[in-house]
């Protein structure tokens, strides 16, 4: 159980996207099921994550324990997918999360029950009274009252819907911010700064006369300190709410990354959660019935619970051609499905059509320069679809994203870990497209050999040759030495050579203008030969820094 300390809501934010608890789950459900969740069964939980691929790290005995908590404890518990009382065991939610079908309904259900205080988060005396909230419900329902939310409005404002009854206060709130900031006389950064300093300062107010102005973080009690650190909390919390609220695909995002709106086709579903899910928290003493509660795959009911009105979502995606009146709920969630996948694959086929005409290729070339002033919500989520975007505007190969898109095709989450983020296939070979935003050391602690790998596996996968692009606003020195080093070894684990070639963020901008500048669509061969040359670089250079020159100049001369 943990104690509600805080002044303002909080989400979870280990995972970062709901979809990668899946495989920590699995892993609890496979090995664990059924023993008691203490910190011998914790550090052995770390273990077996460990042996899985794209795993990051295990610290001492006691970070593992604590690794363990902070990755079940929080939002796998808190959600209801997993029951660590008596013993661990996976909820009927939690199983058909991880079954893989209809994720987004049984997260959304989930969120949607998500509430504080309850039995799982229990107000102390001190802070009794502030909470009454269900909060992913009433951040859903502001996002459909003011028809846009921006992330600093979410940060700000919607961070302070601590209970439900604040609602009308928090929209009038915001609506007084945008008069405000219509009139402003200085850049909006220096208004919003200002702005979200002072209401820090106003939520804290009796911390900050109490002289309560220390941070867990940090010896230092100054008052900028302080309000630093809570603001970088709220920052946090707004960027975990975006992310779970966006995976169950009610809304979506603009495409600069900066507001959240209801989805259109959505629309009818939110409203009739707004209406009929109840805002009250309940059973907050009674963990057993809020329990039953949290664990009922049931709850709450959503609009396409009813046969009719789903016969009738059905009816308007199939354009009403087919006598659907015999099926049961089940099989017509299951024709919904795939009429919403049918008509995202018709909007991809048409986005790709218009890549593969450089249509985009304006939007491309601006999406690049946003994310290299880091002026975009989520650059490591665009820096990876635009990438895809790139890809498959400037060659003629099959090119395929392992990020997840929404139902109209936009971004939504990053790749799975144990994958490439984008693969290409060009017949006689394969290319692997791997892009970070992570700089320095970091790079290559968590970059470098999960690409050797992935590399690996797309050979082993396809069965053909395949090659590497490792893009990056700046590539780490650590990462080009390893990268040139494994030109020259035949490593069996990495199915021989591996062949990656580094690019920086700009070089491979470079790329896409000369693509766009030749007039036609480059060829496999001009995309090979990059590889065969960077493979020939290897066996003559000197050192690493004399190869990546090389083939730094190899590729601003590609065509």
């Amino acid at each position: 159980m943990a104690y509600l300390k805080s002044r303002t809501l909080f989400f979870t934010t280990s995972p970062r996207t709901p979809f990668k608890m899946i495989p920590e789950i699995e892993v609890l459900k496979k090995y664990f099921e059924g023993k008691v969740w203490n910190t011998d069964i914790q550090i052995e939980f770390i273990k077996k994550l460990a042996e899985g691929k794209d795993f990051q790290g295990e610290g001492s005995v006691k970070e593992m324990a604590f690794s363990a908590r902070d990755r079940i404890n929080r939002a796998p518990k808190a959600l209801g997918f997993v029951d660590l009382k008596p013993t661990i065991s996976l909820t009927e939610p939690g199983l058909r999360f991880i079954s893989g079908k209809r994720t987004e309904e049984v997260l959304l259900r989930q969120l949607l029950k998500f509430q504080l205080p309850s039995p799982y988060h229990k107000e102390p005396e001190q802070f009794e009274g502030i909470f009454g909230v269900k909060p992913y419900l009433e951040i859903l329902r502001l996002i459909y009252e003011l028809g846009t939310v921006s992330f600093d409005e979410l940060m700000i404002f919607g961070m302070q819907l601590t209970h439900y009854l604040k609602f009308d206060e928090i929209i009038a709130e915001i609506e007084r911010f945008r008069r405000m900031r219509a009139y402003a006389k200085v850049s909006y950064k220096m208004f919003r700064g200002e702005y979200l300093r002072k209401e820090v300062e106003k939520i804290y107010q009796s911390d900050i006369v109490g002289g309560n102005t220390q941070t867990r973080e940090s010896k230092d009690t100054s008052l900028d300190k302080f309000v630093k650190t809570k603001s970088s909390n709220l920052r946090d919390y707004t960027d975990a709410c975006f992310r779970y609220l966006r995976a169950t695909g009610m809304v979506e995002i603009s495409q600069r990354g900066h507001s959240l709106s209801i989805m259109s086709e959505k629309k009818k579903e939110v409203e009739f959660i707004l209406n009929n899910v109840d805002r009250k928290p309940l059973y907050i003493d009674d963990e057993e019935r809020y329990k039953e509660y949290l664990f009922d795959p049931s709850l709450p009911i959503l609009y396409s619970d009813d046969k009719t009105r789903l016969l009738k979502q059905v009816s308007e995606i199939l354009g009403g051609e087919e006598d659907l009146t015999g099926k049961t709920i089940e099989q017509l969630k299951d024709e919904l499905d795939e009429a919403i996948q049918n008509r995202k694959a018709a909007i991809l086929e048409r986005q790709m059509k218009n890549l593969k005409e450089y249509k985009e290729y304006d939007d491309i070339m601006v999406m690049f320069a946003d994310i290299k002033s880091n002026s975009l919500y989520d650059a490591p989520l665009m820096l990876e679809w635009n990438t895809w975007r790139a890809m498959t505007m400037l060659d003629g190969g099959e090119i395929k994203a392992n990020l997840k898109l929404d139902d109209k095709g936009q971004p939504m989450s990053t790749a799975q870990g144990n994958m490439a983020d984008i693969i290409c296939d060009y017949g006689d070979f394969g290319l692997a497209v791997e892009v970070t935003m992570q700089l320095g050391q970091k790079q290559y602690e968590m970059e470098g050999e999960s690409v050797s790998r992935h590399l690996a596996k797309l050979k082993k996968e396809t069965g053909k040759d395949a090659f590497c692009l490792f893009i990056a606003p700046k590539i780490n020195e650590s990462c080009i030495a390893y990268f040139y080093a494994l030109h020259t070894m035949n490593i069996a684990f990495y199915g021989g050579q591996s062949i990656i070639v580094p690019l920086e963020l700009d070089v491979f901008i470079n790329m896409v203008e000369q693509s766009y500048r030749a007039g036609y669509i480059p060829n496999s061969k001009q995309v090979k030969a990059i590889f065969e040359y960077s493979l020939e670089q290897a066996k003559s250079a000197q050192d690493e820094n004399e190869w990546y020159t090389k083939v730094k100049d190899k590729v601003l001369n590609w065509l």
